[in-house]
């Protein structure tokens, strides 16, 4: 009997797949274990395998195409059984198989006379299709769990360039990183949903990629609500390929998000002034995109050159590490200096637009502290016995430990026997974690990264020295991916590196506390009567009140506590 394989869920937050690719073909025998197709999530590309024998008798879409989760993938079955009825199943009953993945003749010949009884005009059939579901339409991914929008730091393939499965077409500013998105099928880019620095909304349409010739003013009207009133056309910065005769202003436009706010007064000058202050950007195309590579914009950064003012030396004029490294800026010309000059003394300052990160930083932190009751409770450590204990560690251990890593286990150790503060705030519901997942804040130029320590109660210090070390450098590199931050229980925040001795942080949803650590300051302490020079560290612990109550907290930071005064207590 003929069995439906229907997409899976392959992540937690999977909505759809893309087929990267088939390795069975209608018709092909299939045995249990046999790898039938190669899918696309929302983080990464995984093998499906087939779970019993038969034979492959249809398949959902082709190579690139896309399946929304339990949309119908294959059937396999018996040869020549029919799999119609199937097929219509899922398909509303109202269309037939796709015709490449349905090998049957009488298939075809019940797809021809459907339109037939059906003169209706063309434009009342256009909203009965899902353009977005069209191999030729990429949408903008959800690249991480919290991400409602993505913004186009820069596109590296422009309207009317030839793509090949693999290839970057644009770099995406999420809420947490700025990530490569690759093309997933062959083909030529012809459309753009968006400008350089221009937002998109999480599966709307990002680019059109296909053969030329495709009908791309009908799926854009498609996706974007249907027919355009009479006379609306597609923006020509967008699909420069249906503008066969190029405007200066719509090129001038084109550029104006790439310009530095102190040249933003250029806007209002006729176009022939723009043109010639393009002279300025010899790495910029025709676009008004400036071709670096990734070192060089890193390190134009680090020094503060404006690569609107290099002339590169690569290919197309692309600005390369050399570049950047013989940069000697020019003298301004007298002419600019003049209103300088004239103006009055005012005060001085400037605006930067908000990045994804720092708008997500705001959105949560915000969320949690105003919807979460925060309360505080601050105690004082004893470090001696810590700090010999590190000491001895560190002589005999390859992998340095910090007072970080030490505080980390002990949390981790302490969660264990404090299941209420190892939890979350649900609505409805406490979830108590059964597993021990720790945030550690990172602090990196945009905002702050909280990457996680997975089963920290059960790993050695020397593993989570290392673990912590790596994710802070991918960190600092933009190279964690969203699992890395996914999945925290509890959050640590340590400032004490920067001198700070106490201070509180926010919760970190949907974690239910965060400790923050201070720096370890010499005091004088009574120690048996005797005042004697001691090492104290304070700590804070912000409890989320709906879950953790006072007594709660308090408990867990005496365990803690007793943890950190007496190290050898982890060991057990």
């Amino acid at each position: 009997m003929a069995e439906e394989i229907l997409m899976p869920r392959l992540s937690d937050t999977m909505t759809e797949g893309v087929i990267a690719s088939w390795h069975k073909k209608v018709g092909d025998p299939v045995k249990k274990g046999d790898v039938l197709a190669e899918i696309e999530t929302d983080k990464a590309t995984m093998e499906l395998e087939s779970y019993k024998d038969g034979t492959l008798l249809h398949i959902g879409a082709g190579d690139g195409g896309k399946l929304q989760v339990n949309d119908l993938l294959a059937v396999i079955g018996n040869p020549g059984e029919d799999v119609s009825g199937i097929v219509a199943k899922h398909s509303g009953g109202n269309q037939p198989a796709p015709a490449s993945a349905q090998p049957p003749q009488e298939k075809k010949e019940e797809a021809a006379p459907a339109p037939a009884p059906q003169p209706a005009p063309a434009a009342n059939q256009a909203p009965a299709k899902d353009y977005s579901k069209m191999e030729e339409v990429v949408l903008m991914p959800r690249l991480s769990d919290t991400m409602t929008e993505g913004v186009i730091a820069s596109w590296q393939k422009n309207v009317g360039d030839d793509v090949k499965k693999g290839d970057i077409l644009a770099e995406i500013e999420t809420d947490k990183a700025t990530m490569e998105l690759e093309s997933y099928k062959d083909g030529k880019l012809l459309y753009q949903g968006a400008k350089q620095g221009e937002k998109i909304q999480v599966n709307d349409l990002l680019a059109i990629i296909g053969k030329e010739g495709l009908n791309v003013q009908e799926i854009v009207n498609g996706i974007k609500g249907g027919t355009p009133a009479a006379g609306a056309e597609i923006d020509p910065q967008r699909a420069g390929a249906f503008d066969s005769s190029p405007k200066t202003e719509a090129d001038t436009r084109k550029g104006e998000g790439d310009v530095a706010p102190a040249n933003a007064q250029v806007q209002n000058q006729p176009a022939p002034a723009l043109q010639e202050t393009g002279t300025q950007q010899p790495a910029s195309g025709s676009n008004g995109r400036i071709f670096a590579s990734p070192l060089a914009k890193k390190m134009a950064q680090e020094k503060g050159i404006d690569l609107k003012s290099v002339k590169g030396s690569g290919d197309n004029g692309r600005i390369i590490k050399s570049d950047i490294e013989n940069y000697q800026p020019q003298a301004q010309p007298a002419a600019q200096s003049q209103p300088a000059a004239a103006q009055p003394a005012t005060t001085d300052f400037e605006e930067i637009p908000v990045s994804q990160m720092r708008k997500t930083i705001a959105r949560r932190l915000a969320e949690s502290k105003f919807t979460a009751p925060h309360f505080y409770l601050t105690m004082t450590i004893d470090m001696d016995a810590a700090i010999t204990a590190r000491t001895r560690i560190n002589e005999l251990s390859k992998i340095k430990i910090s007072f970080n890593d030490i505080v980390l286990k002990a949390v981790a150790v302490a969660l264990t026997q404090h299941p209420k503060v190892n939890s979350s705030w649900m609505g409805d519901k406490i979830r108590i974690n059964h597993h021990v997942n720790i945030g550690v804040a990172v602090a990196v130029e945009e905002g702050l990264l909280v990457p996680v320590v997975r089963n920290a109660d059960a790993k050695p210090l020397s593993q989570i020295s290392k673990e912590v070390k790596d994710f802070a450098q991918r960190a600092k590199d933009k190279k964690l991916q969203p699992a890395d931050w996914e999945g925290s229980t509890f959050t640590i925040s340590n400032l004490g590196m920067f001198g700070i001795d106490e201070f509180t942080a926010i919760i970190n949803p949907p974690d239910s506390c965060i400790l923050a650590i201070g720096g370890i300051s010499q005091v004088p302490v009574v120690k048996n009567g005797a005042v004697v020079p001691g090492n104290v560290m304070k700590v804070t612990l912000s409890c989320d009140h709906r879950v953790v109550d006072g007594a709660t907290g308090a408990a867990f930071l005496q365990t803690v506590k007793s943890l950190l005064e007496e190290p050898l207590r982890m060991l057990v």
